[in-house]
């Protein structure tokens, strides 16, 4: 399998394309066949309709169930609307049942009976079963293509199982030992295997403690769990402890590209728009809710400027400063508010924790706001012509909007998250607006205050 470079990668597309312009299909089939999955499917997204269709005739549905698997999701629906029926369910039989199971949750419930009723039976049963399991949970993640062994079994016969089953199975980096009810005992790699002696059994390599999920677990807990055990692969057991499938670590790398596209886009305010795919209408609508939400916000920071405007009138060099003060809020709370988020989604934080990460925020925020609050203090006086007062001003109040908004952004969340409510609809520009109307109000008490000395 060959993967291409920047350098080669223009040329090779040529020849390719000149090949089916030519109708040359073996040299097309050598040469793309050759390529990594995800380089053929950068090299097919290019091609036109027709040139597509010739490559569906060139390209059998065993070829090209790797191809289909690596496109998005439009693109996919796209592909099978292309596809001749019986091409396309031969395609289906011939990828992993968890890969299908995603494809089937994103088209209509219609043509996926229609398409499983026309499957191979043992291929759509285990199919529905993974469909059958809540989402996101390690159920609706797993495969059931993995391999099993028994104790009593030898090195010699774990080799003659990887050569007659490892083309099924998703992955052969661990063998899963079982009994005859087919109950997890233990689980074998496949480096104990190649570095021991062909006659040692099973039961002598295996390590009986097993870390394992049941379907229901929470596929954050899946994630957590691979990653601080640092292995490519988790078995699925029943309640009864019975073998049900594993999910892999490329299973886990797409629950957190989703998780974090998922909180990025919570924390912008952006929800189910980031996807280039979405139309612009549909990505308006979903951003318009927020929008609307935080001007009724800004129309409180307004009235805060409002009510000051007197102080404003008599002292106009105030309003130098007003970004300043409103800027560093937002960035400080938003700051915060990521730290508290990420530690919030990919851990679940017991009390002592949130307490010691409350105190590790109110220190830091203690530090940042005694250094910009005496840099912004310097900056003040150098504009009000060695104006002691101002930079008095200015300085107090960027060091209290600094400390309030780094703990605004680290309680907020974590009160949300008690609530049973995802931590990240506290989202950056929710945290912004209220940053802004508690900074400008410290800002303008203070300056009222000692407006006398001005």
């Amino acid at each position: 399998m060959m993967m291409l470079d920047f350098k080669n990668r223009e040329e090779y597309t040529f020849y390719l394309h000149m090949y089916l312009k030519e109708q040359e299909r073996e040299k097309f089939r050598d040469d793309f066949l050759a390529l990594h999955p995800i380089d053929q499917v950068e090299i097919f997204s290019e091609l036109n309709v027709q040139k597509r269709k010739r490559v569906y005739e060139w390209i059998g549905p065993k070829e090209f169930a790797p191809i289909f698997r690596g496109m998005e999701r439009n693109q996919q629906k796209q592909i099978v609307t292309e596809l001749k029926e019986s091409y396309t369910i031969k395609m289906f039989e011939e990828m992993a049942p968890d890969d299908m199971t995603d494809f089937f949750e994103e088209i209509p419930n219609h043509l996926t009976g229609y398409f499983l009723d026309r499957m191979d039976e043992q291929e759509a049963y285990a199919i529905k079963r993974l469909m059958s399991y809540e989402k996101k949970t390690a159920g609706s993640l797993m495969t059931t293509e993995y391999l099993t062994i028994q104790q009593e079994k030898t090195v010699a016969d774990v080799f003659e199982t990887l050569r007659t089953e490892g083309k099924d199975a998703e992955m052969i980096y661990y063998l899963y030992v079982v009994n005859e009810n087919n109950q997890l005992m233990g689980v074998l790699s496949l480096k104990d295997v190649l570095t021991s002696s062909l006659h040692e059994t099973v039961r002598q390599l295996m390590k009986k403690h097993v870390i394992s999920v049941f379907p229901h677990t929470d596929q954050r807990e899946v994630v957590q769990l691979i990653r601080d055990y640092d292995i490519v692969a988790i078995p699925v057991t029943t309640e009864t402890n019975q073998m049900i499938g594993i999910v892999t670590v490329d299973d886990v790398m797409d629950v957190v590209e989703d998780e974090v596209t998922g909180d990025f886009e919570e924390l912008a305010g952006a929800k189910g728009s980031i996807n280039l795919e979405v139309h612009p209408i549909k990505a308006a609508m979903k951003r318009l809710p927020w929008l609307l939400l935080l001007m009724v916000f800004g129309m409180a920071t307004a009235s805060v400027v409002q009510h000051f405007e007197d102080t404003l009138a008599q002292l106009a060099l105030l309003a130098i400063f007003i970004p300043l003060i409103t800027d560093m809020g937002g960035n400080t709370g938003t700051q915060s508010l990521a730290v508290v988020v990420r530690q919030l989604t990919l851990e679940k934080l017991k009390h002592p924790t949130c307490r010691r990460m409350i105190k590790r925020e109110l220190w830091t925020g203690l530090i940042m706001g005694i250094v910009c609050g005496l840099f912004a203090a310097l900056l003040a006086q150098f504009y009000g012509f060695g104006n002691m007062a101002l930079g008095l001003i200015v300085g107090t109040a960027l060091f209290g909007t600094v400390v309030i908004s780094t703990m605004t952004g680290t309680i907020i969340p974590i009160i949300i998250n008690k609530l049973r409510i995802d931590p990240t609809v506290a989202s950056g520009p929710f945290i912004t607006t209220i940053n802004d109307i508690v900074g400008l109000l410290l800002y303008f008490a203070i300056a009222s205050s000692l407006a006398i000395y001005l």
